[in-house]
C-alpha cells in the first residue's frame, strides 16, 4: 500500500489509541464532532463522514489522531445511521459513509443514478449484543424466543411470558418470566437493526411464512411498538430504567455499559449459548455479528488530497483503531488494503 504522507509512528498510534478510547466512551449523538488539533503539514482540505452510529467512534478517533498531524484539514464526524448516512453519500453531500452492514442494492443503486462510484472498505467486526436489565435471571435466548418478543407477531405482547405461546411452537422451551416487557431498541434508520433483522428475525421468519403465520411483507420486520432511537447510549439508558427492559445495541457499547446485562444467546433452542466477547465474535462462535465499512466516494478520493490522506492513515493503523474502539480485527486486510490502493469501485461481493 502507497502512503501519501509520513506513515503513523509508534507515538502517533498511541495517542491514536487515547482518542479513540476518550471517542467511545462518549454518548454517540446525531451532530457532527468537528475534530481539533495543533501541527502542521502539507496536506490540506476537508472530509465530511456521516453514517453508522457503530462505526462513529472508530472514525472520529481515526480523524483526532489524523488531524494531530494534519492541522490544514477540517474533517466532520457524524453518526445518524447507516441508512441515513448512505442518503447523504448517494445524494453527493458526504466524501465517506461510516456503515455497520454492506450497502443494499437500492442505495447502490440510487448512488448509480447520481454517478457516484464508491469503494467499499470493510475495516472490522462487532457483534451484536442482545441485552436486558441487570437483574434479568434468564440464561440464554435462542433466535426462537428472540423473534417471539421482538418479531412482526409480537405486536402488542407486554410481557415477557406473552410470547410464550410463539416461542414454544418455535421448539423452544424457555421460560420467559412474568414480567413486563419493555424494549428499547434501533429503529429502521440503523444498521444494527437491520443486521438483526437479517441474523436473527429473517432465519425464523422464513418458516412462520410458509406456515402461513405471516405473510411475505412482514417477513423481515419487527413489532412497530417499542421505543426507538439511533443512539447506542439512549437505547441502554432505555434496557437499563426498566426491570422488564430488552434490547439490542453493538457489543461496543454493551462491553462498557453498567445497568445491563449481555445475554448469551443460542442461534436453535436448546442449542450451545455463546456470550458475546471479542473471541467469540472473532472465531464466528457467537451468531449475531457482523461486518463494519466505510464507503469512499471513489471521485473525490481522486480530487481531494486531504480525503484520500485520511484513508490513508485510516487502513494504515487499522487494527489498532478498531481494537482501540473494542471492536473485533480483521484476521487479515491485505485484501482491504489491495482495494483501497488499486481503487476498485463497487462492492467486494460483485
Amino acid at each position: 500500500m502507497s502512503i501519501r504522507f509520513r506513515r503513523m509512528g509508534a507515538a502517533t498510534l498511541a495517542a491514536a489509541l487515547l482518542f479513540t478510547a476518550a471517542a467511545c466512551g462518549n454518548d454517540n449523538t446525531d451532530e457532527a464532532v468537528d475534530t481539533e488539533a495543533e501541527a502542521d503539514t502539507d496536506v490540506s482540505g476537508s472530509v465530511v463522514i456521516s453514517g453508522s452510529s457503530t462505526v462513529e467512534p472508530i472514525s472520529t478517533a481515526v480523524a483526532e489522531a489524523f488531524r494531530a498531524q494534519n492541522d490544514q484539514v477540517q474533517i466532520s464526524v457524524e453518526g445518524p445511521g447507516t441508512g441515513d448516512g448512505f442518503e447523504k453519500f448517494c445524494a453527493g453531500d458526504t466524501d465517506i459513509s461510516d456503515a455497520s452492514r454492506p450497502i443494499k442494492d437500492e442505495e447502490a443503486e440510487a448512488c448509480a443514478d447520481a454517478g457516484i462510484e464508491f469503494i467499499e472498505l470493510e475495516i472490522g467486526i462487532d457483534g451484536i449484543a442482545v441485552i436486558a436489565s441487570a437483574d434479568n435471571e434468564l440464561e440464554c435466548l435462542s433466535f426462537a424466543d428472540l423473534y417471539a418478543l421482538i418479531g412482526p407477531e409480537a405486536e402488542g405482547v407486554d410481557t415477557w411470558s406473552g410470547a410464550t405461546e410463539v416461542a414454544s411452537a418455535l421448539g423452544s422451551t424457555t421460560e420467559l418470566p412474568d414480567e413486563n416487557l419493555v424494549i428499547t431498541a434501533p429503529g429502521e434508520e440503523s444498521g444494527t437493526y437491520d443486521s438483526f433483522i437479517e441474523l436473527v428475525i429473517e432465519s425464523v421468519s422464513e418458516a412462520r411464512v410458509e406456515s402461513g403465520d405471516i405473510t411475505e411483507d412482514q417477513a423481515a420486520t419487527t413489532r412497530t411498538d417499542y421505543s426507538s432511537s439511533a443512539n447506542d447510549n439512549t437505547i441502554i439508558e432505555g434496557v437499563a430504567a426498566e426491570p422488564g427492559g430488552l434490547g439490542w445495541v453493538g457489543f461496543a457499547f454493551a462491553d462498557q455499559a453498567d445497568g445491563v446485562r449481555k445475554m448469551p444467546i443460542s442461534e436453535e433452542p436448546g442449542g450451545e449459548c455463546i456470550e458475546p466477547t471479542a473471541e467469540t465474535i472473532q472465531d464466528g462462535s457467537y451468531p449475531i455479528s457482523r461486518s463494519l465499512f466505510i464507503y469512499v466516494n471513489a471521485d473525490k478520493a481522486e480530487e481531494n488530497e486531504a480525503l484520500a490522506a485520511y484513508v490513508d492513515f485510516y487502513l494504515d493503523g487499522l487494527a489498532g483503531f478498531v481494537e482501540g474502539a473494542d471492536y473485533v480485527a480483521l484476521d487479515d486486510d491485505a485484501d482491504v488494503l489491495a482495494r483501497w490502493e488499486d481503487r476498485t469501485v463497487g462492492t467486494a461481493a460483485g
